[in-house]
């Protein structure tokens, strides 16, 4: 076999370390950007935070001969009153039984985080802990503590006891009366509710708590007791019958009974809210929208100046190629950023461009878009696209969005014009809010009138966008009053 050499032409995508790292910062969210800068700052030299409050030269310090003493700066005379105030104000000796504290209270604001007053007061605090702090509370035997323990272990996060009486009367080794008896204890606590072993349990307990004029309360009480199970199923006509309610009286009792919570556990125990910081913001000015990148989040540093001048050309040593290398890596970091800031910019431009009729008349005006239709638009692949759509935030007049809010699939109309699936949702939603409540529209009928649009869509289409919205059936919708 002849060896022999042949020269053949290709292209090939070479993915270079500054590219992977473009690539990279493209993808961030907000904080995680900021904390990939912070990690820059720590390990890289060359780079220092620009901010307008560091001095541009760093002055030299100087000598302390030439430096007046802050005192002598005082008249002397307002110097003596102030030492004499100070020492007529500090006693000569401190009781043995006192504390610093005692007379020299802080003055700061803020709650003691080991405060019971702050726990309650705290969001993240869990509904178990809550009420432990209530049984300490409450004047009870060592014995009746202990099975309250038991008690509040069986309580869920909605509220209701889990745990069978039998179970925690056979777990502590008392009688069931008496496990009754520190349960129905542990139900006047708050959160009202808390304890039921059921629904009804849960509902009465509330109707308990509530002072005994208010309106309409025994008629509510009469239904959670003897009814619930129609207004569960939401048969007015049958529960006006058996409680012999005109249509107006039963609508205000059953308004009394929607004003309890079922669950009342859930306001304790929940996450902290995650708050957005948008990237883009979009205003109007000038009769045209402008959008501008976040100046507050977007990350400021620079080349420290003293440092890259310490770089010599000629020179290879140890010291030197440190510097080298960590000024060019310093450099492509601050091209990276520059990429990404100006990527993002121009794909908010073109959506914004694309989606004028959102800004002007809301959701119902979104038109359909796609990922290509941008990296057509702006000379980019789709690809980059979804990277710096992806948890990246807009602010705008209408509130805040996720960049792939406004990506939305395509429905055919009679027109012959498409509609976009985000438009349709938003026109499902204005429907259901106009509707009766005693007659809710059905899927079927919401077809019907979005064909009435010019938007033919099927009825099991109108029942994923209702559902992916959270909006019950309209069974389930269906109100009294």
């Amino acid at each position: 076999m002849k060896q022999s050499l042949q020269l053949k032409l290709g292209t090939q995508l070479t993915m270079t370390p500054q590219l992977q790292q473009a690539i990279r910062l493209l993808q961030l969210s907000t904080l995680d950007l900021q904390q990939e800068v912070q990690a820059a700052l720590d390990s890289n030299p060359m780079l220092e935070a620009d901010s307008e409050e560091l001095p541009a030269k760093t002055e030299e310090p100087q000598p302390q001969a030439e430096q007046a003493p802050e005192s002598a700066a005082q008249p002397l005379e307002e110097r003596d009153l102030t030492e004499r105030d100070w020492e007529q104000n500090l006693p000569d000796e401190l009781p043995v039984d006192s504390r610093w504290d005692d007379i020299y209270t802080s003055h700061s604001s803020g709650h003691d985080a080991d405060s019971p007053a702050f726990e309650r007061n705290s969001t993240s605090i869990d509904l178990q802990d809550h009420l432990r702090w209530q049984l300490n509370l409450t004047p009870l035997s060592e014995q009746d503590k202990w099975i309250g323990e038991n008690l509040i272990d069986g309580i869920t996060p909605s509220g209701l006891l889990s745990t069978p009486l039998e179970e925690v009367s056979s777990s502590v080794n008392v009688e069931e009366d008496e496990v009754l008896a520190v349960l129905k204890t542990i139900q006047q606590f708050e959160p009202a509710g808390c304890g039921a072993r059921d629904l009804k349990e849960c509902l009465q307990l509330q109707l308990k708590q509530l002072p005994p004029e208010t309106p309409w309360l025994q008629q509510a009480h009469d239904i959670v007791e003897k009814h619930l199970d129609l207004l569960g199923k939401r048969d007015f006509r049958q529960l006006g019958r058996r409680t012999r309610l005109s249509e107006a009286q039963l609508g205000e009792a059953i308004r009394l009974i929607q004003t309890l919570n079922p669950s009342p556990g859930e306001s304790f125990g929940g996450q902290e809210p995650d708050y957005v910081i948008p990237d883009i913001i979009v205003s109007r000015k000038a009769l045209r929208w402008q959008v501008e990148l976040n100046a507050e989040i977007t990350p400021k540093i620079r080349i420290n100046d003293h440092y890259a001048s310490l770089v010599k050309r000629a020179d290879n040593s140890r010291d030197n190629n440190f510097l080298r290398d960590n000024l060019q890596e310093a450099r492509w970091f601050m091209k990276s950023l520059q990429s990404r800031h100006e990527t993002l910019l121009k794909v908010a431009n073109c959506i914004v461009e694309k989606q004028q009729g959102f800004f002007e008349e809301g959701p119902e005006a979104m038109r359909p878009m796609v990922l290509a239709d941008v990296a057509e638009s702006i000379g980019m692949h789709e690809s980059t696209i979804s990277r710096v759509t992806t948890q990246k935030y807009m602010l705008t007049p209408r509130g805040v969005f996720e960049l792939k809010y406004f990506f939305s699939s395509h429905v055919s109309t009679d027109s012959g014009e498409d509609a976009s699936s985000t438009a349709i949702r938003a026109l499902i939603r204005k429907l259901i809010d106009s509707e009766t409540p005693r007659k809710p529209l059905s899927d079927n009928k919401i077809t019907q009138e979005l064909d009435k649009q010019g938007i033919k869509v099927a009825r099991r289409t109108v029942a994923k966008y209702r559902e992916s919205m959270g909006i019950p059936s309209s069974s389930e919708r269906k109100r009294l009053v």
